[in-house]
């Protein structure tokens, strides 16, 4: 496939999915720009990325810090496109996130919380997160147990220099969108609740689920950011 093709593949993939989001949300009475398009770039080189952002993909999302710097300097600065960074996060490497991405979606201890506080107050700047959830008790996977919650919005509410934004999800692996349906409404409900409660300076305003297999089944149920790589970009090998 040539480097022009390709780049029309991308843009194309990217007007489908922009519009499957428009319809989902449609279908279930929300407005489409509730919902926002996180464009999953592991493994995707920058000249693959810009056919992507000419297409109105405005935000990225890297799972590798090693990989999303340069892609940053190549790309350059600009207020059209956010980078979010979405992988899991060592502690030893928050000081070099911590200011580069918008948001950090993948907060999955009060430990990280508290680090990621610290190097945001030396680099004087307030970071935005979300909390990662696992709802279904996966030992494979890292994230807050429900149950934990509550505990652990009240050590992060006194963090002066971090701002929580909501909830962030990778539900079980499946191949049918609807069996991951149960996970992302189970999340919405968990954010209403926590809401219910009362949260101080804590947002619940984001919810990220959904990737490239069950973003449209993700935003019927309240997702406000979806995370999609390969239904834009095609298969990669990492």
């Amino acid at each position: 496939m040539t480097d022009s093709l390709e780049s029309s593949v991308i843009a194309r993939n990217v007007r489908t999915v922009l519009d499957r989001i428009r319809q989902a949300a449609l279908r279930v009475g929300r407005q489409p720009d509730s919902v926002r398009l996180v464009a999953v770039t592991k493994s995707v080189s920058s000249d693959h990325i810009r056919p992507a952002i000419e297409a109105g993909v405005k935000i990225l999302g890297e799972n590798r810090l090693q990989e999303a710097i340069p892609k940053m300097a190549a790309i350059g600065p600009g207020d059209e496109v956010r980078w979010h960074f979405i992988g899991r996060l060592q502690r030893r490497k928050v000081k070099a996130v911590v200011g580069k991405f918008q948001l950090i979606h993948s907060v999955d201890s009060v430990e990280l919380a508290v680090e990621i506080n610290r190097r945001a107050e030396e680099a004087g700047l307030i970071q935005e997160v979300l909390l990662e959830v696992n709802i279904a008790g996966e030992s494979s996977k890292g994230g807050f147990a429900p149950g934990e919650l509550p505990e652990a919005l009240a050590a992060v509410e006194a963090l002066p220099n971090l701002s929580v934004k909501g909830l962030m999800v990778v539900p079980p692996l499946t191949t049918d969108p609807e069996r991951t349906r149960p996970h992302f409404r189970a999340v919405r409900d968990l954010a209403r609740s926590l809401v219910g409660r009362g949260l101080g300076r804590i947002g619940m305003e984001e919810l990220s689920m959904g990737m490239s297999h069950d973003y449209e089944v993700a935003v019927e149920e309240g997702a406000t950011l979806v995370r999609v790589g390969t239904a834009i970009f095609g298969a990669r090998h990492a």
